[in-house]
């Protein structure tokens, strides 16, 4: 299944986007392994840097696109489709193509990736007067 922005802005909720994006990973397993050097170099292009920066700026700095999840520190750019050596070698159309990138946090980008939706940021609990009081109400 190839995702892409067009489906997952279709998705209203920050959890309904989790879960089309969760990848379910595996810990400690590479896509990269000796070839790491490649995606170092492709994430330090210009041509890389001008698609973030679009992507942030599309994604209006939240966590997976959703307003009300800002995103106040380091923004990671999350491939939803994982990308291989051969990818950046040839030059993927998935590479630097918005409709397959969306922005998020460094944790949000491993509970896709590893599955741990512990790693997720919570909404906040929505309080009311006395509800710590179950005799007042």
């Amino acid at each position: 299944m190839l995702r892409t922005y067009t489906e997952l802005s279709k998705l209203q909720t920050f959890e309904e986007r989790f879960r089309y994006l969760q990848l379910n990973g595996e810990v400690g397993k590479e896509t990269f392994g000796f070839d790491r050097f490649l995606n170092q170099k492709f994430y330090k292009s210009k041509e890389w840097k001008k698609v973030r920066d679009f992507v942030i700026f599309r994604d209006n700095g939240c966590d997976l696109g959703v307003e009300g999840y800002s995103i106040w520190g380091k923004v990671l750019i999350h491939h939803m489709n994982p990308i291989l050596a051969k990818d950046i070698e040839s030059k993927s159309k998935i590479l630097l193509n918005p409709e397959y990138l969306i922005s998020t946090t460094h944790n949000t980008h491993n509970a896709i990736h590893y599955g741990d939706e512990s790693l997720l940021v919570t909404a906040p609990i929505e309080r009311k007067p006395n509800d710590t009081c179950p005799w007042k109400k």
